[in-house]
This record gives C-alpha cells, sequence and structure tokens, in this order.
C-alpha cells in the first residue's frame, strides 16, 4: 500500500452512502433527452433564483459578494444565495490538494477517482452550510436578535438544501444525461440574462435628472423622443454615468465578436495509427487550451478575498493589516448599501470603473493589468498539470490509442506535443487575461470576466451540439 498519503481519502468512505449521488446513465441518453433535461435542469435553477428565501427580516446590509453574482450565478435575498459558489471552492481545493500531490490519487483507479468525487461533494456541502452560517451571523438578513434562533436556523436549512439541488443538477447533467456541465450552464445563463437585462431594462431609475430608463437601449429611445436638443440626447444615451448605456453595450458587442475570432486559433497536429494503415487523425491544440477555467480559478480567488477583506474591514476597520488587505465605503449610488473598495490590496486587484479614473490613476489601471495576466497564466499552467490535460498526459493517451505523429519516433511524441501544450496554456491564459482586462477598461456590461465565461460556454455548447448531433446521424469522425 502506497505511503500515508492515501489513507486521507479513506476517510471521506463512510460518507459516501450519505451523500447525495447521481447514478451514471446505463444507456446511451438520446439526443433530444439530453437536450430536454438540460433545459429542465436550466428551468430548476432559474427557480430557485427566483425563490426568496423564507424567514429573512431584511436584505439590506452589505452585500459582500456584489461583484461576483454574475460569475457566481448566485441571486440576492434568494435560495440561490450561494449559487455555485461552494462547489467552485471545493473543486478548486480539491484540484489544488491534488495536484501538489499532499492528496494522493490515481485517475486510472475507479475507486480512487469515487473516493475523490466523494471528497469534493463533501467539502461542497460543508462549505455551503458554512457560508450559510457566516451569512446569518453576520447579519446579512437583519440582526440574529430580531431573526430569532427558529428564522436563523431555518434560513441556514434553505441555503442548504439549494446548494445540495446545485450540487445534484451538475452532476447530472455531467454523467450523460444532459449537455456540458450544471456549471457552466448556470454561469452562462445568468450573464446572458444580466446583459439582456441593462440593455432593455424597463425599470425606471431618479439620479437626479428626472427619471431614466435602466436599459440602454430603451433610454436611448426614450431620450430621443423626449428631448428637444437631439444631439445632446444621444450623446447622453451613449456616455451616461452609473446606468448601462449604449457605449457599454457596443463594446460588449465588441468583446463577444473577438473572443469568438480567437476561438478558432488553433495548431492541429497530424496523428495516426499504428495498427489500421491508412487510418489518419488530428489532435488540435486551441490557444484557449484550458478554455476559461483559468477565469473560474481568477474569480474563485478573488472573490473570497473580498468577502474576507469586508467582513474583517465592518469589525476592525482601525487595525493597520487590514487596511493594508482593502478599505472599504459606501457607495453613493446604490440603494442596497453597496461597499466598493477605496484602498488597499483588494482597490488594486478591483478594475478601474472608467477611463478618466485609469487616467487619474495610472498605478491602479497597472498594477491591475500585471495581476490578471500573471494570475491567468499562472492558473492556466497549473490547471494543465492537475487536470490531466498536460503534454505527458496527451501522449499517454495517444499512446494507449495506438496513435503516433507521423515522422516522429514514440518517444518524441511527448517532447513534440511540450512544444505547443504549455505555450497554449500560458499564452491561451494571458490573451484570455489581457481580453478581459479590455472588456473592463472599455466598460463593456457584465464585466470582462463575465463575457469571456458566456463567450466560451455557449462556444463549448455550441461544438457538443454539433457532436452530439453528427453522432446521431451515425457519422463517426474523430
Amino acid at each position: 500500500m502506497p505511503s500515508g498519503g492515501f489513507r486521507v481519502l479513506h476517510l471521506v468512505r463512510p460518507f459516501l452512502s450519505i451523500l447525495p449521488e447521481v447514478q451514471t446513465a446505463e444507456r446511451k441518453v438520446p439526443f433530444r433527452e439530453k437536450v430536454l433535461y438540460t433545459v429542465i435542469s436550466l428551468f430548476i435553477f432559474l427557480v430557485c433564483s427566483q425563490l426568496p428565501l423564507y424567514g429573512i427580516h431584511s436584505a439590506t446590509g452589505a452585500d459582500p459578494f456584489y461583484w461576483m453574482r454574475v460569475i457566481l450565478a448566485s441571486n440576492r435575498g434568494t435560495v440561490m444565495e450561494l449559487g455555485i459558489t461552494p462547489i467552485v471552492t471545493s473543486g478548486l481545493v480539491m484540484q489544488l490538494l491534488a495536484g501538489s500531490k499532499i492528496i494522493e490519487v490515481d485517475n486510472s483507479v475507479r475507486e480512487d477517482r469515487a473516493l475523490l468525487n466523494g471528497a469534493q461533494k463533501l467539502l461542497g456541502v460543508l462549505i455551503t452550510i458554512g457560508e450559510a452560517v457566516a451569512y446569518v451571523l453576520s447579519g446579512m438578513y437583519g440582526d440574529i436578535s430580531d431573526l430569532g434562533a427558529g428564522n436563523a436556523i431555518l434560513i441556514i436549512v434553505q441555503l442548504f438544501f439549494a446548494g445540495i439541488i446545485v450540487i445534484c443538477l451538475d452532476e447530472l447533467l455531467q454523467k450523460g444525461y444532459g449537455l456540458g456541465s450544471g456549471i457552466s450552464l448556470f454561469i452562462a445563463t445568468n450573464i446572458c440574462e444580466s446583459i439582456i437585462w441593462k440593455a432593455f431594462s424597463p425599470t425606471t431609475i431618479n439620479s437626479g435628472r428626472g427619471a431614466e430608463f435602466e436599459g440602454a437601449v430603451i433610454a436611448l429611445f426614450h431620450l430621443l423622443i423626449t428631448r428637444t436638443d437631439k444631439v445632446r440626447a444621444l450623446r447622453e444615451a451613449f456616455y451616461r454615468q452609473n446606468l448601462p448605456n449604449v457605449t457599454n453595450l457596443l463594446a460588449t458587442v465588441l468583446v463577444f465578436l473577438i473572443v469568438i475570432y480567437f476561438q478558432g486559433f488553433r495548431v492541429v497536429l497530424p496523428v495516426r495509427s499504428k495498427n489500421a494503415r491508412g487510418q489518419q487523425g488530428s489532435y488540435p491544440i486551441k490557444l484557449f487550451y484550458t478554455s476559461n477555467m483559468p477565469i473560474i480559478l481568477q474569480s474563485a480567488l478573488v472573490s473570497n478575498l473580498y468577502f474576507i477583506s469586508q467582513l474583517l474591514y465592518r469589525r476592525y476597520s482601525g487595525n493597520f493589516f487590514i487596511n493594508l488587505l482593502g478599505k472599504w465605503k459606501e457607495s453613493e449610488y446604490s440603494s442596497s448599501g453597496q461597499s466598493v473598495p477605496v484602498g488597499g490590496l483588494v482597490y488594486y486587484i478591483t478594475p478601474p470603473a472608467s477611463l478618466a479614473e485609469m487616467a487619474a490613476n495610472p498605478f491602479h489601471a497597472l498594477f491591475y493589468l500585471t495581476f490578471m495576466l500573471t494570475a491567468c497564466a499562472l492558473f492556466s499552467k497549473t490547471w494543465i498539470e492537475v487536470s490531466g490535460s498536460s503534454a505527458r498526459d496527451v501522449a499517454k493517451q495517444l499512446k494507449e490509442q495506438q496513435m503516433v505523429m507521423p515522422g516522429h519516433r514514440e518517444s518524441n511524441l511527448q517532447k513534440e506535443l511540450n512544444r505547443y501544450i504549455p505555450t497554449a496554456a500560458a499564452f491561451g491564459g494571458i490573451c484570455i487575461g489581457a481580453l478581459t482586462v479590455m472588456a473592463d477598461f472599455m466598460g463593456a456590461i457584465g464585466s470582462g470576466t463575465g463575457i469571456l465565461l458566456a463567450v466560451t460556454i455557449i462556444y463549448q455548447y455550441f461544438e457538443t451540439f454539433e457532436k452530439e448531433r453528427a453522432s446521431e446521424l451515425g457519422f463517426f469522425g474523430f
């Protein structure tokens, strides 16, 4: 039996029987059924996103997750308060533990995979409970003394069950009943919803210049119809502050197009089968080799930093080290008492709000740019090691499928792949970071991170969709 690393995973075994689990699909699920399952899962998620939590007095306190709501698919004051935070965080922790060899996992052993999955789920459940308790205790739903013990426990139970539902839906889709993964689906839906809402929202907001529509497109028509000075009306629709404007909308569309254009960049390596003569194939290495993973990891890191910094700052705002981590103040435009970082490390890893702010504080913009690029490149590099898509793993897979590269000896396969994969991962990570920064600087709706995630996820869905449809037609293709 290998060294002590294994025994850590074995601690999970007694819990496997009580953890919720979706059985792997026994038969091949037809394409139509997969689409149906995916739509139903999405419907359940959307209903949960609108169901208000029972027993809360007020959801008025500052919202520490405001920045990450869109990306973590969560909705304030509803059952989906935690969104997919627990799954993403537990996945992040387990991947890092397995990648740094603190927990030894042999991915070729079925039991090990089951135990790792179980551990990840167990951790997700524990994080759900932990976060629910932290939310209630930190007074996000009103003072504990006002809520009373019964209500406080009720809220925690609701959040806990919502967490379990999300874990099950994600597993349902991943086990072959649906398309893609629950996490991606929920993130993409949430982001698209927020972009559409900010473009066409009919709510009016009074910001001192008379009633204005929140949605950028509706505001454009409304200003053009009601104002006499058409040029000024146009200028206002394009550049109004603190509300979505037409420039933001155009920036969003531009970023969408750029990302789709970049999706097509790939290096195709020719491979052929050793056994079947003349069977040619290709192994594409995309520029976005790790897809949107670096961004999800970077968001999880930043959101946890924001959360911790805000809770600490509320308690001990006088402490020098806590101010070094981040200073917060309430934003004057928000109705929900939204805090924004105004100093410390957290302020520097927040995108500058506008071009004017960039000009006023170029160091902030530079620091943010450097942070995003290095974080995305590093996460990309570590992610290929952890997720089993590094050159070594790919070479091993190709060998198992009896594939060789024409003109190269078998021993050189890994060396050849090593020329492309780490570069594609790091450079792809940097490109993703750069696109995010660009979108943020241009003020695209739904934040650069959000748009990038939405586009890459929709693109993956499109590819899966095509692949599924092709295989249904009985067409076998590499």
